[in-house]
């Protein structure tokens, strides 16, 4: 794509007991070629034995089954758990 970024992943967390994907973004022009998962799968690698992998999203369109299907459960459904979230005024 001449150089232009159309991906990038990023993970938080202390390595050992928690991951955070704090972001996956992906061009739209970039969109349904399987970079996401690549991005999923390279950022979690080095994670492979830390106990947590979480993720906190919003309800766009399309994320819940792309989610799914990188190996993401939605708390609730087929996951037992709790989350919590506070936003900043």
């Amino acid at each position: 794509m001449n150089g232009e970024l159309v991906g990038l992943a990023r993970i938080i967390g202390d390595g050992a007991t928690i991951c955070y994907l704090q972001d996956v973004l992906v061009s739209p022009s970039a969109q349904r070629t399987g970079l996401g998962r690549a991005l999923v799968r390279e950022a979690f690698a080095p994670y492979s034995s830390v106990r947590q992998h979480v993720l906190i999203t919003d309800e766009e369109a399309g994320q819940k089954s792309f989610y799914e299907s990188v190996g993401f459960a939605q708390l609730g459904e087929s996951v037992p758990g709790r989350a919590f979230v506070r936003f900043a005024n």
